[in-house]
Formats: structure tokens, sequence, C-alpha cells
């Protein structure tokens, strides 16, 4: 599946190499920009992705949340995707920037998590986990104690986090919540090499920036 997804990034102008900054302000040699998710067949397929994640995960999650902005539309995807594809039904959800004050009211869109569910935040990617803190954050306002159990993203960049854990690590130690990428660089950097390009770039990136 890996190399399908990253072909998949590559041909969808998702994953892209070059000299980029990321938030963190670290000098990247790839970068992965899913505002180019730009189509609904290349929505619908990460979507599949999304689900073959899901589903050999084993975690059986209740509800899938989409943190607002990116997180809406490939939550939305992944929840198809999981039922026509696996037959499993499962609810799904987003927040609102600013909460509504007319109409329906409340920060949730979609599906109401209640105490005792099982949530997957779906994500593009992460690094600092602040999807997890927003969403907790909101469940805590709205006095919810739904249960945040495990994170899915597309690639896991294997980078240390504050100190030198990698970020996944660190978050895992923090909020004690399962995280799951459909592929990693090394599967980035493995699949160049097949292809016979260079990868030195990301091979200095990570001896510099990767985690022990």
């Amino acid at each position: 599946m890996q190399n399908s997804f990253i072909e998949f990034m590559i041909d969808s102008g998702v994953l892209m190499f070059g000299d980029f900054i990321t938030k963190s302000g670290r000098k990247t040699p790839y970068f992965i920009n899913a505002g180019k998710y730009d189509t609904g067949a290349k929505l619908a397929r990460l979507g599949e992705f999304y689900a073959d994640a899901i589903a050999a995960s084993g975690e059986n999650p209740d509800v899938l949340f989409g943190p607002a902005y990116k997180g809406i539309p490939i939550c939305a995807a992944s929840a198809c995707a999981l039922f026509t594809k696996y037959g499993i039904d499962t609810a799904y959800s987003f927040n609102r920037k600013e909460a509504k004050d007319h109409g329906e009211g409340g920060s949730i869109v979609g599906y109401m998590p209640r105490s005792g569910d099982k949530i997957a935040i779906i994500e593009d990617v992460t690094t600092a986990g602040t999807s997890i803190r927003e969403t907790a954050k909101i469940f805590r306002s709205l006095n919810l104690s739904a249960n945040i159990t495990s994170l899915f993203v597309t690639i896991d960049r294997m980078e240390r986090g504050k100190n030198t854990l990698s970020a996944f690590a660190e978050l895992r130690a923090e909020f004690g919540i399962n995280i799951y990428a459909i592929a990693t660089v090394r599967d980035i950097i493995a699949h160049m090499e097949t292809a016979g390009k260079d990868t030195s770039a990301i091979d200095a990136y990570l001896a510099e920036f990767g985690a022990q």
C-alpha cells in the first residue's frame, strides 16, 4: 500500500521536493501540500487509503473526527470509503473554528460524540499535536467525556519532537493514543531509490532532525 500511496501523492502534486520551511522552522527537502487533493477523484482515492489504514489498525472507532479545516474533507471521504469498501458505517463529525450562535448552534457539525465513544482524529500531517489538543479542548468545553483513542495521518516524517524521541512517540506518551501513518519518510526514500532518484537531501535532513 505504501508504494501505491506515494505514487498517488506524487501524481497528485501533493508530495513535492525542493527547499521548504516547516511550521517548526526547519528547512526541509520535501513538503506535503494536502491542498492539492483538489478533485473528486483525488479525494475519493485518498479516502480509500485512509479507510485501508483504519480497517487494518483494528481500532474500530465509533467516530471519525476531522479538525478544521483540512481534516474536514479527508474525514468525510474516509467515512464514505469505510462504508463503500468495508461495509463499516462509522459516524463522523468536525468542528467549526468559531461556534455558531444560530440554527443548530454549537461548534461541532455532524454526529455529536457521546460519553464512551472511541474517537479517531483524521488529519493530513501532524508534528506538534495541535489537532489533538484543540479537539480535546472542544470536547472539554462541551463536557464530553468521549475518548480520543487514535490519530490517522498520511506520512510519519520520523523527526524528533522537543527532545530525542520522535514527535509521534511524544504524542503517544502525552495523550495515550495510538498513531497510524499510511506511509513513512523511509518509505518515500525507498520508493525514490527504486526509481533511481537521489535521496541524499532527505538522508541529510534525517541525519540532522531524525528521531533516535
